[in-house]
């Protein structure tokens, strides 16, 4: 059900969302411009093979993505005016709901600590998309997700090729069909500006480091799970999360 682009929704993109998109646009995961530097230091040798800085701040990455994006999946599924859109926000729950059951089953074995609540910046995208309505709801949630996912996805396949844990490349493994996936729900919108997303995913203002770190969680509060709701029926193009990497030193 593939759709070819329209100019719909243009002019306002380059206008008031152009300016929305400018003020937020960031790499929406943490940590994605130091993970270049700081791929081979190793903070911890487990059963399933060394864990870098790199591969802890990635775990860390995909669950903080998760803490907006399903919400705001929710919020598509409910709000989005046309079927495309409620089917983008399925694939939004469905993709986030599997890997943050992923995320915290291999959390623990890797002694990483999971945030439950999104850096500043992504749930200023949350409160941004929430204050809209209508069609500017659809258009400014698909650019802004449209712009993180692009981000996102050569962060992904750089942690997938330089790896040496197992569990950390299941996960990258998973999250690459998975922002495959929303990649190419959010287009089926036709809603995606790409002159304004190509020119945001390059040019990303900087922001200071607290504003997107996710906030560290309260001692003894327990992991917020991201569910799936009840005969949530997708069909997307990742498998279903079923993590069992076998020990690995190399």
């Amino acid at each position: 059900m593939r759709v070819t682009q329209r100019t719909a929704g243009t002019a306002f993109l380059i206008g008031g969302l152009g300016l929305t998109l400018a003020a937020l646009a960031y790499p929406a995961m943490l940590g994605v411009e130091n993970t270049a530097t700081n791929t081979e230091r190793v903070i911890a040798n487990t059963r399933f093979g060394p864990l870098t800085e790199a591969d802890r701040d990635f775990v860390i990455k995909v669950r903080a993505a998760g803490l907006w994006e399903h919400p705001l999946g929710l919020m598509a599924m409910e709000r989005g005016t046309t079927p495309e859109m409620k089917e983008a926000g399925k694939h939004l729950v469905a993709g986030h709901s599997g890997l943050d059951e992923m995320c915290r089953k291999i959390a623990p074995e890797l002694g990483i600590t999971l945030p439950n609540q999104a850096s500043p910046q992504q749930q200023q995208f949350v409160a941004t998309v929430d204050g809209s309505t209508g069609k500017q709801f659809d258009t400014t949630a698909v650019n802004i997700m449209r712009v993180t996912h692009g981000q996102i996805f050569p962060a992904i396949a750089k942690i997938r090729a330089s790896t040496k844990n197992t569990m950390v490349r299941e996960l990258a493994d998973l999250a690459n069909d998975t922002v495959l996936d929303h990649i190419t729900v959010l287009e089926r919108t036709d809603l995606v500006n790409y002159d304004q997303v190509n020119f945001q995913q390059t040019s990303p203002p900087k922001l200071p480091k607290d504003e997107v770190t996710p906030p560290p969680p309260q001692p003894g509060s327990p992991v917020l799970v991201l569910n799936e709701p009840p005969g949530l029926d997708v069909n997307t193009t990742s498998p279903t999360p079923s993590p069992s990497p076998s020990p690995s030193v190399g």
